[in-house]
């Protein structure tokens, strides 16, 4: 189960089984808010997912965004069945009273692109490849392929150097 939590998390289908839900029994699943100890959020989801497991608890999904620290979100149909559930599981500090909506956290399940937040003429510091550690101005970004053109300051020639949009980390953003 605890492949799954991953994958679900990372939004992929896990081995042997889809991420669609079983149909609820009573067709009213809610989503309910789980309050951790912060930097325990895999953890303390691989824990749940564990006890459904052997319990055969009604829980469609677990969900635990990278963004939203201290908290992971469950899909179940029976609240006071999940609150018994998730008692004694070490870092877990209680629940959140009351449920979401999936227009609430949509916002989690879609991946933001890498390249968001950055414009052309930023100053940006690359974080790995041959030229990790280097100041660069960004010359060009493709949305498309999240790929950044950048002209190194340090270097003697002016050469456009194109990398992934995750191995850049802006340090100063362009004045306007």
């Amino acid at each position: 189960m605890g492949d799954t939590v991953k994958a679900a998390a990372k939004g992929i289908e896990p081995k042997g089984g889809s991420l669609e839900p079983p149909a609820p029994v009573d067709g009213n699943p809610q989503i309910i808010v789980v309050k951790t100890s912060i930097g325990h959020e895999k953890i303390v989801a691989e824990a749940i997912a564990g006890r459904v497991k052997r319990r055969g608890a009604k829980v469609f999904s677990i969900l635990s965004p990278a963004t939203l620290r201290g908290y992971l979100l469950v899909e179940t149909d029976d609240i006071d069945e999940f609150k018994n559930l998730i008692k004694g599981i070490p870092k877990v500090r209680g629940v959140v009273e009351g449920s979401t909506t999936m227009g609430q956290i949509s916002h989690f399940l879609t991946p933001k692109p890498l390249v968001a937040g950055i414009v052309e003429g930023d100053i940006v510091e690359l974080v790995s490849g041959p030229f990790k550690g280097e100041k660069a101005r960004v010359q060009q970004i493709d949305e498309a392929k999240e790929e950044i053109t950048v002209e190194l300051f340090e270097a003697l020639i002016s050469i456009p150097v194109t990398v992934k949009g995750d191995c850049v980390r802006v340090i100063e953003k362009e004045e306007k």
